[in-house]
């Protein structure tokens, strides 16, 4: 199985912009793909989503407008653009590649990537 590496997360302040990357160590094969996040004490939440194609993405009510998930499956990556941060999306964020993208559930996902910390500062 190809194994997800992520780079780019950080410290920033409120209302900044961070990009998130997820690259496989392999071409991508036709999964879906997704960006949960996790904070202490809390199970690990969905983010956004993206079909093998990108013809459909998928967001959390609470990124939605601000975040933008894509997909280069030539470069073999995932993108999380994460815009108007705000303190509450402090968290883990984690990549990973399941079988459809219209579900949520961080159960239905497998072949975690290893993690990015975003912290925003106030």
């Amino acid at each position: 199985q190809a194994q997800l590496v992520q780079s780019g997360g950080g410290l920033v302040q409120v209302g900044d912009s961070l990009r998130l990357s997820c690259t496989s160590s392999r071409p991508f094969p036709s999964y879906a793909l997704a960006w949960f996040r996790q904070v202490p004490g809390k199970e690990r939440e969905f983010v956004a989503s993206i079909t093998w194609s990108s013809i459909s993405t998928y967001y959390a009510d609470s990124v939605a407008g601000r975040f933008t998930i894509s997909r280069d499956n030539a470069k073999n990556t995932l993108y999380l653009q994460m815009d108007t941060l705000k303190p509450e999306d402090t968290a883990v964020y984690y990549c990973a590649q399941g079988r459809r993208a219209s579900l949520r559930s961080s159960n239905e996902w497998e072949n975690w990537g290893q993690g990015s910390q975003v912290t925003v500062g106030s």
